[in-house]
């Protein structure tokens, strides 16, 4: 069984593997006839990510446990390994995981026979995000090699940043930063971090991240954020007419894009939304079968 933690845990191979299966379920409708039980341990807010593991689960034919963070025994001070220990008896095979701390500590040495599944944790990772982001440009461009991709916004609270970088330049694509200097992350020194402005034309995916208000402990004016950084209708215009719009979702309007820019031809916000069940299908297949009905494809 594999466990996805982090976007490192996948070299390229992987990463063909994963998004090739992802792009076949997306082209057949693929419902399989796994055998497994899956888990969401969502102990922070999430709607598209927790939603699509669960379709994407089902589709597989795979079975799902609800489990209520709330109501569990974490609340009476059950460590998450413990849960986790819990959860393995029961004969769980992969438990799917949102935490709103950077994956916790007490896993790192923790020997499980079951898959984990990182869907997002503070600010460390999210590589099914950055997986079904690979799809979605893929799908539009043909390939990653050579695409300039342009991240705006709080990279140093991004979780989603940290995997895109990771996943897309291993298959071949530029990834740059723009935004505010106190959004700037210390730990990722050797990205190129542009104007925003000058950036436009040249970029083929423009990927808007949201401002993480909860994690700020100053106040940021959304109106000043948005003139200054945020795409703008006077920024769309400017945008190349075969660039595309991203963002990893929710979206604050006025905030990152404008309301003309989530509907523009160009956003594949939705797509995004789409090609994560694909993709948390692949997932959860290769975490327990070791993705068997894939392909490699070039990138």
């Amino acid at each position: 069984m594999n466990s996805l933690v982090s976007s490192k845990d996948l070299g390229r191979h992987t990463i063909e593997l994963l998004l090739q299966n992802a792009q076949a379920y997306a082209d057949n409708g693929k419902v399989g006839e796994n055998q497994g039980t899956v888990v969401n341990l969502f102990f922070e807010n999430s709607t598209r990510t927790d939603l699509s593991f669960q379709m994407a689960a089902q589709h597989l034919g795979l079975r799902t446990l609800d489990f209520n963070v709330a109501h569990s025994s974490t609340n009476k001070g059950e460590s998450l390994r413990d849960t986790l220990e819990t959860l393995e008896a029961l004969g769980v095979d992969v438990a799917v995981i949102r935490h709103q701390t950077d994956w916790p500590q007490e896993l790192e040495a923790c020997e499980l026979n079951l898959s984990l599944v990182n869907a997002g944790s503070g600010v460390f990772e999210h590589p099914t995000q950055a997986l079904l982001d690979a799809l979605t440009m893929r799908q539009h461009f043909g390939r990653l090699r050579g695409l300039k991709v342009t991240i705006v916004g709080d990279i140093r609270h991004s979780r989603v940043a940290r995997s895109n970088l990771h996943i897309l330049t291993e298959l071949g694509a530029h990834v740059q930063f723009a935004g505010p200097d106190v959004f700037r992350a210390d730990d990722l020194p050797e990205v190129p971090w542009v104007d925003l402005d000058s950036a436009l034309e040249e970029s083929d995916v423009l990927m808007m991240l949201r401002v993480q208000h909860e994690r700020h402990a100053e106040c940021i004016d959304v109106s000043t954020y948005h003139e200054q950084y945020g795409l703008t209708e006077l920024r769309l215009a400017r945008l190349r007419k075969d660039a595309l719009i991203m963002h990893p979702g929710p979206v604050n309007r006025g905030v990152e894009i404008c309301s003309a820019g989530m509907e523009d031809p160009r956003n594949r916000i939705l797509q995004q939304v789409r090609n994560g069940v694909f993709t948390r299908m692949a997932v959860l297949d290769w975490c327990l079968q070791g993705g068997k009905h894939g392909k490699l494809v070039s990138a």
